[in-house]
């Protein structure tokens, strides 16, 4: 039985290994498939494709947007994305100047606490990463402000904090509606994340659904078997396909290995497939 893992991230956005890196680690893993879903960019993707050519290991086009959903951070990923549609580029060059003014004013507001974070500690090994909280968490550890990550999220980026100003982001139709014309697969990211409890989550899906969304990830590192069955259920009802990844950051979330999460996440090949059928039909 071969697996897969359909949400992976790479140093081109919060990740810390490369997009060659990634295949790499999956390849060992024995994977069959992944997607490379990094935050708002499709700029590792060539290099994680070229990767997968030469490993052997298939690699699906993705991505992963922000969205505010009735003051909700929600995620929202992409399967097989065109990454050289311009008028998909267009979007997400709109989307990180969103992102890249809100990553101004946290910045701003460590300065004004006397904290420095130099922009090449922020950014790392790749200068045109896109910056989110991790980068700066790891920032803050590195340059002696925090003694973990973990530590550091909690102290300096809860979100709607002191260093963490509320973020901005298009709401879930623009996301979705964006992402399908490009031709995507559209699936909610890690639902129990948001906390909207059943009801909201419900009518969330509803939504979605009308706007053109085909898949809901059921598996995921942080969901348990609860977590899991609810999901199923709510794919079933609202005719969704269940999707699953690891969402694996490399050493930025240490716990989560590529294909395995925590170390029981198995994500059969049989989810991709069904997911090649839908797309072959339309």
């Amino acid at each position: 039985m071969a697996m897969i893992d359909l949400h992976v991230h790479s140093t081109a956005s919060d990740g810390t290994c490369s997009p060659s890196q990634v295949v790499e680690l999956a390849k060992k893993a024995g994977l069959k498939a992944i997607a490379l879903t990094d935050h708002d960019t499709v700029s590792g993707v060539a290099e994680a494709l070229k990767a997968g050519q030469e490993n052997g290991v298939r690699v699906i086009p993705g991505i992963e947007l922000s969205s505010i959903y009735e003051g909700t951070e929600i995620h929202i990923l992409g399967l097989f994305v065109r990454p050289d549609d311009p008028d998909f580029l267009a979007a997400l060059k709109h989307f990180s100047a969103i992102r890249q003014e809100r990553n101004k004013e946290m910045l701003r507001r460590f300065e004004d606490a006397g904290i420095h974070l130099p922009m090449e500690i922020l950014t790392g090994s790749n200068p045109h990463t896109v910056i989110t909280r991790a980068h700066v968490a790891r920032a803050l550890v590195s340059l002696g402000y925090s003694p973990s990550m973990d530590q550091a999220f909690q102290k300096y980026l809860q979100y709607g904090g002191k260093y963490c100003p509320p973020k901005k982001a298009p709401d879930p139709r623009t996301v979705v509606q964006t992402l399908k014309a490009n031709g995507a697969f559209v699936s909610l990211a890690h639902p129990m994340q948001y906390k909207l409890g059943d009801a909201r989550l419900s009518q969330l899906v509803s939504s979605m659904k009308s706007w053109g969304m085909e898949g809901i990830e059921v598996y995921h590192s942080s969901h348990n078997s609860l977590d899991v069955r609810k999901l199923l259920d709510l794919a079933r009802s609202f005719n969704l396909l269940p999707t699953g990844g690891s969402d694996f950051h490399g050493s930025n979330k240490p716990k989560i290995a590529i294909g395995v999460g925590r170390g029981n996440l198995r994500i059969d090949e049989s989810l991709l497939e069904n997911i090649d059928i839908l797309r072959r039909k339309a």
